[in-house]
């Protein structure tokens, strides 16, 4: 089990929580759900509905899209302090891709009721985390083109 000192410490190093201050910070540290994913087990399943995203305290992750179908594919391996399921609390709609541990990982999951709670409380660090957020989209977005480009050319 992971110390609520231990979350705090490790939320701050998470780059969609930069510029949270420590209030900002607590209400994930108390929301958090800690999560044990032993290595081959689904964090999440492609076309499920889901309302939680991820933080990845330790272990890692592969984002994979179609699997088990003949053109299943990998698009991300993700270690600790990377994020997923951030587009299911966004928007209300299935998950685009299902999530794969690779080795015993340990995760710590935020609901979208959790980002409600800071935008009701501390709307000022939820505009921060939702602009942050926004970025790391646009971020993931922009090297996405840059792979399309490769591919089409």
């Amino acid at each position: 089990m992971i110390s609520t000192a231990e979350r705090l410490e490790f939320l701050r190093t998470i780059p969609v929580f930069a510029g949270l201050d420590e209030q900002g910070l607590k209400i994930f540290v108390e929301h958090a759900q800690e999560i044990a994913c032993p290595a081959g087990m689904l964090a999440v399943h492609e076309g499920a509905p889901g309302n939680q995203m991820f933080i990845i305290y330790s272990g890692s992750v592969q984002i994979i899209k179609g699997l088990g179908e003949p053109r299943e594919h990998i698009l991300a391996t993700l270690h600790s302090r990377d994020h997923f399921g951030e587009m299911c609390i966004i928007e209300c709609v299935a998950r685009s891709a299902s999530a794969r541990a690779t080795e015993d990982t340990v995760l710590l999951g935020l609901k979208g009721s959790d980002l409600f709670h800071l935008f009701k409380y501390r709307a000022d660090q939820y505009a921060i985390l939702i602009l942050n957020l926004a970025r790391d989209l646009s971020r993931r977005l922009r090297a996405l083109d840059e792979r399309w480009k490769g591919v089409a050319h």
